[in-house]
């Protein structure tokens, strides 16, 4: 799954999905879900105009239970993928920005033993109120909420820095 999120001038989010990429049939290899990915991202291109781009660069540090050294590696071509996507899209190179320093730009205080996706996904809902948490029958969270919050922390944090770019020159 990928979340995909844009920003207005304004700081008003205007688009906010995530592209379902898990379906091994519909997308045997990383270069399919590549694919799919730039689909939407042409949509987008074609839809607003899109000044910069800010994109989550993949966590680099082993943790105990955490993603194995394949997973990492993959997800770093991916990201690669997506990054080079959008400069050919856009015309300008992507910033990548991590989890942790989007949490830091944006104050969501994060103490030890605190679900970070839970605490980012709060924090969206109390600040867009058009973003829509969809469940399961068995009242889990559905798949794809938590890539559309995480997209959302990212572009927020992203925004707040183009806007004080831009607001020197």
């Amino acid at each position: 799954m990928t979340g995909v999120c844009v920003f207005d001038q304004d700081g008003l989010c205007v688009y906010n999905e995530s592209i379902d990429t898990r379906n091994k049939n519909k997308f045997p290899t990383i270069y399919s879900k590549g694919t799919a990915v730039k689909d939407v991202l042409s949509i987008i291109h074609e839809k607003f105009n899109i000044e910069a781009t800010f994109i989550e660069q993949p966590f680099m540090f082993f943790n105990s239970g955490g993603s194995t050294a394949k997973t990492m590696s993959v997800l770093q071509r991916f990201n690669g993928i997506v990054s080079w996507t959008c400069f050919e899209l856009f015309k300008h190179e992507p910033v990548h920005i991590t989890a942790t320093a989007a949490r830091k730009m944006l104050n969501i205080p994060l103490k030890r033993g605190e679900n970070a996706k839970e605490k980012c996904l709060q924090y969206v809902l109390d600040e867009y109120k058009d973003f829509v948490v969809e469940y399961t029958r068995q009242g889990n969270i559905k798949q794809g909420v938590f890539d559309r919050s995480d997209s959302y922390i990212i572009a927020k944090a992203g925004w707040e820095t183009w806007k004080k770019e831009n607001i020197k020159s």
